[in-house]
């Protein structure tokens, strides 16, 4: 799905989604990436949701967020507690939801200006 959004010049904007891919500004990623208004990070290891471990969060959380959006892939998936509970400990806003509505969510948190940390799996 294509985003028209086009507020947030200078920072990284979600442009579109898809099986396979997330376009951030001009770069198509084709794997699990986190994304903030100032930095991509392309090697984020997990690649399924049964993937994620403490040390995938804990990667994020070195990212200095305020809240950070899990995009589980094509459908919505909750992170057991023991996962998510550093980030309770560190006082970080949490959503989780499917990977679309995430990228959704991030471009406009970024375009208010809040530190905004997207971790998104890849739709497939």
């Amino acid at each position: 799905m294509k985003i028209q959004l086009e507020i947030g010049a200078g920072r990284n904007l979600i442009r579109s989604y898809g099986p396979g891919r997330i376009v951030v500004n001009q770069q198509a990623y084709g794997g699990s990436v986190i994304i903030t208004p100032a930095e991509v990070v392309s090697d984020w290891r997990p690649r399924l949701f049964s993937d994620l471990t403490d040390a995938d969060f804990e990667r994020i959380i070195m990212l200095d967020p305020e809240v950070i959006l899990l995009g589980t892939g094509r459908r919505l998936q909750f992170a057991p507690p023991s996962l998510t509970r550093p980030l309770v400990a560190a006082q970080i806003g949490f959503e989780v939801m499917d990977t679309g509505a995430a990228c959704r969510t991030y471009n406009v948190l970024m375009s208010e200006g809040r530190r905004v940390a997207a971790a998104l799996l890849p739709i497939e």
